[in-house]
Parts: structure tokens; sequence; C-alpha cells
């Protein structure tokens, strides 16, 4: 009876404080695999000293608020290959020195606005290979120090500026494998992409999928005039100060419907054959060259008033300096017969 109850109080102890059974705890490395072992759900009575967990290839479909309560030293957590449909905001809040978070091949249709709060360590966000038709303005507080982000092969067709612009530490950020929908909703995305390569940022770029003559192409590659017709708050205004109502209409199914499907309609953004300056740059330079000529033309009228402003002062000085006197005391001939008549 003693020995089972030693057995038993053993076992608790373990329980609380060692690893869970499916997985294997390393004390030196504080890493917990628990990967491959069939969880649903995050196990609990994990080490609260551990910084690496592995929970990849288990079936996984949701996160509650407290799942990570008792490890809150988690640097690296590896969530990929489960079957997560959504993250509720905050799931990972308890992770203040989150640094690496892996959730790919998952099954996440969109990401709420401040999923990631408060994970002001957090440089490397994987979302790639999932369903992500939807992301949000901003992934949260605190999230300023993402590096690296990564949301290939998804569903996306377009994405929010002011959400890659508040992530100001970003170094790479990958794109590949999404439906992006070449047209006035990206044309901000464009910018902010020139802008980010400029500033020595990687990408591994934006293909069209759509409309059907821009598929295939390099978002990049897309001549500026054709976003001519966009409205002026797309091309200027920062995305922030559009109205919410405006932002959901665009993002809905049956937006993202008419768009994907409608190839004889155009979408209100989408530019119309209509001729518009090629670009700000070339109305500069017009504007440059016509001032050039008009100057050119009036330095040749100017000259032209000159010379002959001083080609009439000549002519006439010279007509006061030789024709007066003449003109004053006449010729031989002319006195002549006067002075026979005097005789």
């Amino acid at each position: 009876g003693n020995w089972h109850l030693v057995l038993s109080v053993t076992l608790l102890i373990h329980a609380a404080h060692g690893c869970p059974n499916k997985c294997l705890c390393y004390t030196a490395s504080k890493t917990a695999d628990c990967q491959n072992r069939g969880f649903t759900e995050i196990p609990a009575h994990l080490p609260p000293e551990i910084q690496i967990l592995q929970l990849q290839n288990n079936r996984i479909w949701r996160i509650n608020q407290n799942s990570f309560t008792g490890t809150p030293l988690l640097k690296i957590l590896d969530l990929s290959n489960n079957s997560l449909s959504s993250l509720a905001p905050g799931a990972f809040q308890k992770l203040r020195y989150l640094q690496v978070l892996n959730l790919t091949r998952n099954l996440i249709h969109y990401i709420e606005n401040k999923t990631f709060s408060f994970l002001p360590h957090l440089k490397e966000l994987d979302l790639s290979s999932n369903s992500i038709i939807r992301l949000p303005e901003t992934f949260g507080n605190s999230t300023g120090n993402i590096t690296l982000l990564s949301v290939k092969r998804n569903k996306l067709q377009k994405m929010e500026r002011v959400l890659l612009e508040s992530l100001p530490n970003l170094k790479v950020v990958l794109f590949k494998d999404n439906p992006w929908q070449c047209n006035c909703n990206v044309f901000g995305l464009k910018l902010w992409l020139e802008s980010f390569l400029y500033r020595g940022g990687i990408s591994d770029g934006i293909i069209c999928s759509a409309p059907g003559i821009r598929k295939g192409k390099d978002l990049l590659k897309v001549p500026y005039e054709l976003f001519g017709a966009c409205p002026l708050r797309t091309a200027l205004v920062h995305p922030a100060s559009v109205h919410h109502h405006s932002s959901e209409h665009r993002t809905s199914p049956k937006y993202a419907h008419h768009s994907e499907h409608g190839e004889h309609g155009r979408s209100s953004c989408e530019p119309k054959p209509k001729p518009r300056p090629v670009s700000l740059r070339h109305a500069i330079a017009t504007v440059v060259i016509t001032g050039v000529i008009c100057g050119i033309v009036c330095l040749m009228m100017l000259a032209a008033a000159v010379y002959g402003c001083a080609y009439a002062a000549i002519t006439a000085k010279y007509h006061r300096e030789h024709l007066a006197p003449a003109k004053q005391h006449g010729t031989p001939e002319e006195k002549e017969p006067f002075d026979s008549s005097l005789a």
C-alpha cells in the first residue's frame, strides 16, 4: 500500500513539473518535442522553463487564450502541419519572449486584428501554405520588430499597405503563389514594394493572376499609366484613412467573386482604357521643354528688337550728320540761276 502511495505521488509530481507522457523533453536545450503525437490541443503540464516547443504534425484545431500560460519563456513555437482554422485574438499574448512562430500548413482562412498582440520580440512570422483570404491592417500592438514575414501559398488577392508600414523592421517578405488581383487594390502595395526594395529589402515579388491582360506579369513591371484611372484616394491617401465600411465592401466574398469571375465586366476601380498622362515625370519634362523653347523664342525676339532699335538709331544719326547740311546750304547747281538773275 505504501509503495502504491509513493508511486502515485511521484507520478503527480512528474505530471506537474515534468514532461507530458507523449512528449520528449530535453533539459540541456530547453526543448519539448511533441511532434507527430496526435495532439488535438496544446498539451498541458509542459515544463515552464522550456524555450522551444515542437508541435508540428499533430491535429491541433484550436488554441485557447490560456494555452501557453505555463510556458512563458518560449522563444520558438512550431505549429506547422496542424488543423488550425482560426486564431483567437491574444492567443499568443502570454509569450512575451517569443521570437519565431511557424504556422505553415494549417487551414487558416483569415487573421484578425491584433492576433499577435504583445509579442515585442517576435522576429519571424511564417503564415505560408494556408487558405488566408484576408490580412488585417495590423498584427497587433508591439509587433514592430518582425523582420521576416511569409504569406506564400495562400489565397490573397490584395494586401493593405498600412499593415506593411506597421512593420518598419521588415527585411524579408515573401508573396509567392497567391492570386493577386493587379488592379487599383494593389496600387499602394506596388508603391510600398518599390520603396522596400530600394531600401535593400528582399522579396520574391508579386505575380499577377488577374485581370487576364496582366496574368503572369510582375506587378513591379506593370506601368504606372495603367493605374491612371484609379481613385485618387487609392494612389495618394494613406490606407488608414479609408473608411472602414469601404474596406469591408472591397474584401467581402461577393466582391472577391465578382472580381475573380467577371472577366467581361470591370470593377469600379479597374482602370478604363482611356488615354492618361504617362506619369508625373513625363508631364514635368513636357513643361520644362516647353518653357525652354518659349524662352529661346523670347530671347530671339528680344535680340531682333535690340538689333532693329540699334539700326534705326544709326540710320537717324547718319541722316542728321550728312544730309542736313546739304539741305541748308544748297548745291552749286541750285545757286547758279539765282546769281545770274542778280546780274
